[in-house]
């Protein structure tokens, strides 16, 4: 289950201008924010009212297009005074040494549209560029969760998918972080960034670094082809649904993985959930599960995280992140990315906590804690 609408959660102290008109993903109330357009749908925000359509041969409505996630529609500023937030930042880092709890006290809990406003401003009215000085300020895990929240999240997802890639070969776990179970609207948000910041698409950079399968499922991700949440279950797919998938999972001779990854990959969070319990119920053994037995490698994790991400984002994320700390020494990469990209919408946050601690029998705070040190650890809990 995911949170109320964001407009519970203190998004709406924001001044209202003109209307602005839908943006393909979520449909939170209509707000605007200065001149520019207004943020759109948590991350995983509220999902729409389900309902179910379908009769014998008719294909599954369009639906309203789903509004972007808050900070990846248009860029967007308020109309705030943040002139306190530039002015603590400047001073925390000038001179001889750096005040690093002040740049979380200032940075840790704003929302997209606050760090683009401070951002914007610090930087047009220092004649500076705070990612820079945060980068030479700042070390180590510290400095790389500093600058992924300075960022925003829309270009930190960029910078993330190009740092996955570049290089001798290739992090699809982290690229599985950034892509799987997106929105249409985020994703064509991330290609466009992509494409703007690096002078290049992001399926041509995909297409250098992967082949066969996994190319195939990851063209298939980005081509941004989900069913409209809005739509919510088309009840007499979900059968149909269920009996390709089994056709296609096949016999122990061989699989037509991309039938398997036309089949899940093109739906919406409900209609996995719906194809999830029906194929339980058919078979007797759960879809993740058959997966698992029929997949190897990155395609299988990619499959089962689309699985657990639609089924229950909060658990997904609390599983994600234990990951990232089990075992001998901490995947603070991942760590980072995981905390920062959770922390945007900070009732979600708290449901990824609640479902750790009933998971794993302790409080995540705690658990970072036992993994990190010093101000890196601040950082990571000040997000939490």
């Amino acid at each position: 289950t995911y949170g109320p609408p964001p407009g519970q959660q203190g998004w709406n102290q924001y001044p209202q201008q003109q209307p602005y008109p839908p943006q393909p993903y979520g449909a939170p109330p209509q707000q605007t924010w200065g001149n520019q357009p207004p943020p759109m749908a948590q991350p995983y925000g509220q999902p729409p009212p389900q309902q179910q359509f379908g009769a014998p041969g008719q294909a599954p409505p369009m639906g309203p297009p789903t509004q972007p996630s808050l900070g990846y529609g248009p860029m967007q500023t308020a109309q705030i005074d943040v002139s306190a937030d530039v002015e603590g930042l400047h001073k925390a880092m000038k001179g001889f040494g750096t005040n690093e709890k002040e740049l979380i006290r200032i940075l840790a809990k704003k929302d997209p549209i606050q760090v683009n406003t401070i951002r914007t401003s610090y930087n047009q009215r220092l004649m500076k560029d705070l990612i820079r000085d945060l980068e030479k300020e700042t070390s180590g895990y510290f400095e790389k969760g500093l600058v992924a929240i300075a960022r925003g999240p829309l270009a930190n997802d960029a910078y993330t998918l190009y740092d996955a890639i570049k290089g001798a070969g290739t992090d699809e776990q982290v690229i599985d972080d950034v892509l799987i179970a997106r929105s249409n609207a985020d994703i064509n948000a991330i290609k466009a960034e992509y494409a703007n910041i690096f002078k290049k698409t992001l399926e041509s950079d995909l297409r250098g670094d992967l082949s066969m399968g996994t190319q195939d499922m990851y063209m298939l991700i980005i081509s941004a082809r989900r069913n409209e949440d809005s739509i919510g279950v088309f009840a007499q797919q979900v059968d149909q649904d269920v009996t390709a998938l089994q056709d296609a999972l096949g016999s122990l001779i061989g699989k037509n993985s991309s039938r398997v990854c036309e089949v899940l990959l093109t739906k919406n969070d409900a209609q996995v959930r719906a194809i999830c319990s029906a194929y339980s119920q058919r078979y007797g053994k759960t879809l993740d599960k058959v997966i698992k037995s029929k997949f190897s490698g990155h395609m299988e994790k990619a499959l089962c995280l689309f699985i657990e991400r639609a089924n229950n984002r909060a658990v997904s994320d609390a599983i994600q992140l234990e990951d990232a700390m089990a075992g001998m020494g901490t995947k603070d990469k991942l760590l980072v990315q995981r905390v920062v990209r959770a922390h945007w919408d900070r009732q979600h946050m708290q449901q990824v906590r609640t479902e750790f601690q009933k998971k794993y029998g302790k409080d995540l705070v705690a658990r970072i804690k036992g993994e990190t040190s010093r101000y890196y650890e601040d950082l990571m809990v000040a997000c939490v």
